[in-house]
């Protein structure tokens, strides 16, 4: 019976080890981008869900991380900085959206390339797109189907 407590305590030690050596892991990895890049600028009338950390993806691959968001004074606006990799050039009149995976889904950066020269850095993606708010498009679309509705009852 008395070995049976040693064994308990000694398998609770061994999952508290792999759960702190888990975390520190995930702690070393948040933030970090793979082999370096530079940053870009995009202005967005809308920003829902993106976040620090936020993907940027091209074609659906990730090419960077969305480094920074912050609120234009100038023009009240959200300004992403986007920090992408070295060996990816975003083109000069390439377009920036928003977009998620899914209704449940986290955003991201979706860059759709256009354009013949390469953005250097520091310089701003010319074309956005903000987010949509599915609530009001919802909404919007519920008010249409039912005036729609209500003018085909009305008629004889």
């Amino acid at each position: 019976m008395h070995f049976e407590r040693w064994g308990e305590t000694i398998l609770g030690a061994v999952v508290a080890l792999v759960a702190v050596g888990f975390f520190a892991f995930a702690a070393a990895q948040a933030g970090q981008t793979s082999g370096g890049g530079y940053d870009l600028i995009a202005r967005f009338n809308r920003v829902d869900g993106v976040a620090v950390g936020s993907d940027v993806r091209v074609s659906g691959v990730k090419v960077g991380v969305v480094r920074s968001v912050a609120l234009d004074p100038a023009t009240y606006m959200a300004q992403l900085t986007l920090s992408i990799q070295n060996d990816v050039q975003i083109l000069d009149d390439s377009t920036a959206r928003i977009a998620s995976d899914g209704l449940l889904g986290g955003a991201y950066v979706a860059i759709e390339p256009a354009g013949m020269d390469a953005l250097a850095a520091g310089g701003e993606i010319p074309n956005t797109q903000g987010s949509i708010d599915l609530l009001t498009l919802f909404a919007s679309f519920a008010q249409g189907a039912n005036s729609s509705n209500a003018s085909a009852e009305s008629q004889p």
